[in-house]
């Protein structure tokens, strides 16, 4: 019950932060928010009655809150967070206020509404939003958000939703106590927020908590490691008797997953225990890495009821999504790929993999760089010596990406910092290769307002050339 002198604090006063907002208020509750921005964009949109701190996180008003939720672009190692996390005070986050709100919701009712959460290091975002199709040609209200377009708490608003579709950050993670999916699954996992998370035993202990309470789990047997941790953990924290339901992107192996790829007849085939699917030809999106990525979807539906008819109909006329390894154009017989929201080695090494397997060895111009996050770039050296025919990086780390791909013998010849994205694609327009990737593995902060706007302007150069 609240008390009643009791306080909400929002921390962080982007779009999750105002939502967070809105439902507190809509729950009678008293709250405040404090932001660093001196003026956040948002704040005319704050309710009347809301208490404001701007221009710092203000450590009185953390001290005399009942409850923190925390934005997942806030780092909670400021010391004003840690000052009331010392003082035993909650800080939760957005979803687990989300998840609490639903849970709540169900048992009032008398239902159940599944919950379907998909994290990792790549390819999050194409997985949901497949997902979110796949439910709806199923004929299911789905709510589909967090990380990922519509904050989670704005989900609650659906009439008649009957099953939820969630993007979790390692951000939004780090503050999720209990989530209760119906099912979970960590697609990759790969270095990135490095800065944040310190190395990669943080980072993946982030990611691990989506299978807090898990009904069932979703597992790519490719990664052993990431294999054997998920394992564990779900033994760990309360999901032993969760259903483990297994992928596979390596076509032809011998690990008898549950969705794997096979290779017939020249053709390559999406697969459920040994039963043919669809081949990867009756598919918009391209290159190997998506193709476990339908498989992914596909497990995580059966996983949560829905039809394979439906599933099937979604996959085939599903085109991908924005700056996510999307074709662009081609423009004198050269193919163009915009793949701006690769922002970590992981996603970039999945875009030439899986393109790389379609055009060739030698066969791509790639561009790199931007801001690297304190990732090691030498991890990116082998699959550019064998795929690339020639690199361009740009931005302000061009400099620390090229000293660390120096490391691998052979890529000297074939790199060339040139400072801009205009540079890159002009001199990629003018190679020998098959086609043309933007995968930077970095932020876009350096040159761009984000990765979106990086790849807008790529597109628009792209179309230039025609």
């Amino acid at each position: 019950m609240q008390q009643a002198n009791s306080l909400d604090v929002i921390i962080g006063l982007g779009g999750s932060g105002l939502s967070a907002v809105n439902f507190l208020c809509a729950e009678g509750r008293r709250v405040a928010v404090t932001d660093e921005q001196p003026a956040p964009s948002l704040a005319p949109k704050l309710p009347e009655d809301v208490q404001t701190a701007f221009g710092g996180i203000d450590e009185a008003l953390l001290l005399s809150a009942s409850r923190i939720v925390i934005s997942p672009g806030v780092d909670p190692r400021h010391p004003a967070i840690q000052s009331a996390k010392s003082a035993d005070i909650p800080v939760l986050s957005d979803i687990q206020l989300f998840c609490d709100e639903l849970h709540a919701r169900d048992e009032r009712t008398g239902k159940h509404t599944p919950i379907v959460a998909i994290t990792g290091s790549n390819a999050k975002s194409t997985v949901t939003t497949l997902v979110g199709e796949m439910a709806k040609q199923a004929g299911k209200v789905v709510g589909v958000g967090g990380n990922i377009g519509t904050p989670a708490l704005d989900l609650l608003s659906i009439d008649g939703m009957n099953l939820v579709v969630l993007e979790l950050s390692s951000f939004q993670l780090e503050h999720v106590s209990h989530l209760g999916a119906s099912v979970a699954t960590i697609l990759n996992i790969s270095p990135d927020h490095l800065d944040r998370h310190g190395d990669m035993t943080g980072y993946l202990a982030q990611k691990l908590r989506i299978f807090d309470d898990a009904r069932a789990a979703v597992i790519c047997l490719d990664d052993e490691q990431l294999q054997a941790s998920c394992q564990q953990v779900l033994t760990d924290r309360g999901a032993s008797e969760a259903a483990v339901i297994t992928t596979s992107g390596v076509i032809d192996c011998d690990c008898h997953a549950d969705f794997c790829l096979v290779k017939s007849e020249g053709q390559i085939y999406l697969c459920y225990q040994g039963e043919h699917l669809l081949s990867a030809d009756e598919l918009f999106i391209k290159g190997k890495h998506n193709l476990l990525n339908a498989l992914s979807a596909l497990a995580l539906g059966q996983a949560v009821g829905l039809d394979m008819p439906s599933m099937m109909t979604a996959l085939k006329t599903f085109k991908g999504l924005p700056h996510r390894c999307e074709y662009v154009d081609e423009v004198a017989g050269r193919a163009y790929f915009n793949d701006s929201k690769g922002t970590n080695i992981g996603s970039t090494l999945a875009a030439i993999d899986g393109l790389g397997a379609v055009y060739g060895e030698r066969s791509l111009a790639i561009i790199l760089g931007g801001l690297g996050k304190g990732q090691d770039f030498s991890e990116l050296g082998a699959d550019l010596d064998k795929n690339p025919h020639s690199v361009y990086l740009i931005g302000a780390d061009a400099g620390v990406i090229e000293k660390d791909l120096l490391a691998t013998p052979g890529l000297s010849k074939r790199i060339q910092q040139v400072g801009t994205l205009q540079a890159a694609v002009d001199l990629a327009s003018q190679s020998s290769a098959k086609a043309v990737l933007l995968s930077p593995a970095c932020a876009s902060f350096d040159q761009f307002k984000s990765y979106g706007d990086r790849g807008d302007k790529f597109v628009s150069m792209v179309k230039a050339l025609a």
